[in-house]
């Protein structure tokens, strides 16, 4: 349980950590608005994470006896799939990812909403989701509904804590963060997720000519 615990938090910090549109957005309003907001944002965004890591536990769940037949070729898939988005985070240019926010102060519950639909509208978070499930052997066949429901219940505490995290920092260093420390914050999530991606890989080729 404890294990499957440490998983899910895991699994939460990485799909938090990018910084995508949602992320571009927390730290808007983190600047702009204070702490709060950012965070709230940052909750709406890890609700919609937990309804894509309970469809896809689902949907994994559904074809667990394929996935743990082909789980070498599966953790490989998904290595590679991490090792290209964490690629894709590395070379982002957090500049093109803001969209002009006129000022206009949205309430809480506004905050919270407008994230959540945003990291909804983001379909390939379920792609994330298969890679790093099966990177993690999340799903297991011998996992009742509710381990895999405490599994993801992790996954919002992971979240939940990049997303007090994040705010904190942004909001201490406010009167400094710019484009260029966003961008080497890209470069930094880049480069762990890559990291995972190569253990991964290097993990499935040293096991494959024990």
């Amino acid at each position: 349980m404890v294990e499957i615990i440490i998983k899910g938090i895991i699994i939460g910090i990485l799909v938090s950590a990018p910084m995508g549109p949602i992320g571009m957005l927390c730290l808007q309003r983190t600047l702009s608005k204070g702490r709060l907001h950012g965070f709230t944002t940052g909750v709406g965004a890890t609700l919609s994470d937990m309804v894509y890591a309970v469809i896809t536990s689902l949907g994994m769940g559904v074809v667990v006896n394929f996935v743990e037949t082909n789980q070498t070729p599966l953790r490989f898939l998904g290595s590679i799939i991490l090792g290209a988005f964490g690629y894709y985070i590395y070379r982002s240019n957090p500049r093109k990812s803001i969209n002009a926010q006129s000022g206009n102060k949205l309430s809480y519950t506004q905050d919270l909403v407008t994230s959540f639909l945003l990291t909804l509208s983001n379909i390939f978070i379920i792609l994330m989701y298969i890679g790093l499930f099966a990177q993690f052997g999340f799903v297991q066949q011998e996992h009742s509904i509710w381990v895999t429901f405490v599994g993801i219940g992790g996954i919002g505490i992971g979240a939940l804590l990049w997303w007090t995290g994040i705010t904190y920092i942004v909001s201490k260093m406010r009167k400094w963060f710019n484009m260029r420390g966003i961008r080497l914050l890209n470069r930094i999530v880049g480069i762990i997720i890559m990291s995972v991606s190569i253990v991964g890989i290097a993990s499935i080729l040293y096991m494959s000519f024990l």
